[in-house]
């Protein structure tokens, strides 16, 4: 499989990672923002985007709930990227040298106890990869980033200490996104995707919900947000085990369609191998 695949960041970001990890045969496109990323899909710049939708230690990704509705785009596939932080320097510089580790403000205190051992200060840098390629152009052996091995590999440093991070359960979830749905059941775990409001009569999104507990659907995630900047507009994100053609999903969604204003299905795609 090839093709051009978009994400937020620079080169070397764990978005970057996960292109590189899930789709080794696709061309990496950094844009600037989320919003850049699902334009570059929606004009034909790219085939596919790769959005981060969640963490494993700071939850939901912001904004993306709210901007995945908009995008016209559809999920095609799901990847979970184990986030390894490695301190990275200038060629020839010893962990004894560093003073100072830049990095996003999120990774810094994941590897508060590596940097407090080593005596070494954390500073805040707008993006892991942006810090890792500073590290480079200011050629100092005083300073380091924190940021992934392929941060490393793009802008010619050393790794001076692999994975560092304090927990070693911190994973980022992705979807990938691509202008036409793929609907066909592509292996026996399935996974789909949408989002719906609730009609405005007493109790229901628990009526809503009892479809899938009465017909055996597992929902894995189901989360709120607010809409339109208002208090009483509320949206749902709900992740299920199965397909829209399962029967029990079929009847599930029916139920749901019935005490919803408005439901949408973002994507039917393969659960990811560390799901089973």
């Amino acid at each position: 499989m090839t093709g051009r695949i978009a994400f937020q960041g620079e080169p070397g970001a764990y978005s970057h990672q996960a292109i590189h990890d899930a789709r080794p045969g696709f061309e990496a496109l950094p844009c600037a923002t989320f919003e850049e990323a699902i334009e570059a899909v929606q004009s034909g710049r790219a085939d596919q985007a790769m959005l981060p939708v969640e963490n494993t230690t700071y939850g939901r990704v912001a904004d993306i709930h709210r901007l995945l509705p908009q995008s016209g785009l559809h999920i095609v596939d799901e990847v979970f990227v184990r986030v390894h932080i490695n301190l990275m320097a200038v060629p020839g510089a010893q962990l004894s040298d560093i003073r100072e580790a830049h990095s996003h403000l999120v990774l810094l205190p994941q590897c508060a106890g590596f940097l407090r051992k080593h005596q070494i200060k954390g500073c805040v840098s707008p993006d892991n990869a942006r810090a890792a390629r500073d590290v480079a152009t200011w050629g100092d052996r005083t300073k380091a980033a924190l940021a992934s091995e392929l941060a490393a590999e793009i802008y010619g440093l050393d790794i001076l200490a692999r994975h560092i991070e304090d927990q070693d359960t911190n994973t980022t979830r992705f979807l990938i996104m691509a202008r036409e749905p793929e609907m066909a059941r592509r292996g026996d775990h399935m996974m789909t995707t949408f989002v719906f409001r609730v009609r405005n009569i007493p109790a229901a999104l628990y009526k809503a919900m009892g479809g899938f507990a009465t017909n055996g659907v597992n929902m894995t995630k189901l989360e709120s947000y607010m809409v339109d900047g208002s208090f009483t507009a509320t949206q749902f994100y709900a992740d299920i085990e199965g397909h829209p053609e399962d029967a029990n999903v079929k009847l599930a969604l029916e139920e749901l369609a019935y005490f919803t204003s408005f439901l949408k299905i973002l994507g039917t795609y393969p659960a990811a191998s560390v799901r089973d």
